[in-house]
């Protein structure tokens, strides 16, 4: 009894250090910026102030919010489709080629990013892709592929060889046991590597720092350098523009926690 109890109350108090964050956010987008001095942090505001959300609409924020849609829809999509036929022919093939090729692949997860964005910047120059949205979209794929094909490949290893076998004989070809076995099966592993990645490329802060100047091709991490002046910043616009671009990544794991957890988990439980 006394051991459930502990760990009731050690569940209760790291729920409300894990809240916390969340509702101090809430709370301070809903003051004003004399309010946010004078009130208590741990309290909501007597009176709710919605002018900062209007405020944080009025400044653009639809148009960066459009743009970072389009990156992240288009790198997603991206990533889905060239991790899965990479990881479908790593783990078909099972050769020499297709093993140095996965090693290859798995590589890229010791780049940190930080470390390539002088090469990466020159080259996106060099191909002309600098200041468009293709110069945040490529390299967001290309840095997202090997943790998407090592996460695929551990999945599709776990499909019986019998049920290849048994199309096969069926008559289904290469590509019919791609789009009729193995995609219909990876589900959650795709829905993993989606929501993963979505989450990574939505506050992506860096590559459009680095590879766009034009202010009409800002995202969402850079648009909240509008609410900072020289000498103070509107704290409470800038949690407003922060709930409001969370709401995409809320909404996404409501939908896929499920699946999430089980294509993380896939293929590493053996």
């Amino acid at each position: 009894m006394l051991r459930k109890t502990i760990v009731t109350t050690l569940g209760i108090i790291w729920a409300i250090v894990s809240l916390y964050p969340i509702l101090y956010m809430v709370f301070e987008s809903l003051r004003t910026q004399e309010t946010y001095i004078t009130g208590l942090p741990w309290l909501p505001p007597a009176h709710p102030y919605l002018g900062n959300f209007q405020d944080v609409l009025a400044q653009g924020f639809v148009g960066y919010f459009v743009n970072s849609a389009i990156v992240a829809i288009i790198s997603i999509v991206m990533i889905l489709v060239f991790s899965l036929f990479a990881a479908y022919a790593i783990v078909r093939l099972d050769g020499w080629f297709s093993s140095r090729a996965f090693t290859l692949f798995l590589a890229g997860l010791a780049i940190p990013i930080q470390a390539a964005i002088i090469p990466l910047y020159i080259l996106i120059d060099k191909m002309g892709f600098y200041d468009t949205l293709w110069a945040i979209i490529l390299p967001s794929v290309a840095f997202a592929l090997p943790l998407s094909i090592l996460i695929l490949v551990n999945f599709i290893r776990d499909v019986p060889k019998e049920l290849y076998e048994a199309m096969s004989i069926d008559g289904v070809g290469t590509f019919g046991l791609l789009f009729r076995l193995v995609l219909p099966l990876s589900r959650p592993a795709m829905m993993a590597v989606g929501i993963y990645n979505f989450v990574q490329i939505w506050n992506n802060f860096l590559f459009p720092l680095v590879l766009t100047s034009n202010p009409k091709l800002q995202t969402l991490p850079l648009a909240l350098q509008h609410f900072e002046g020289q000498y103070t910043m509107n704290v409470p616009a800038i949690m407003a523009a922060v709930i409001l671009s969370a709401v995409p990544l809320i909404i996404a794991y409501i939908i896929g926690r499920k699946q999430l957890l089980a294509g993380m988990t896939a293929g590493f439980s053996r």
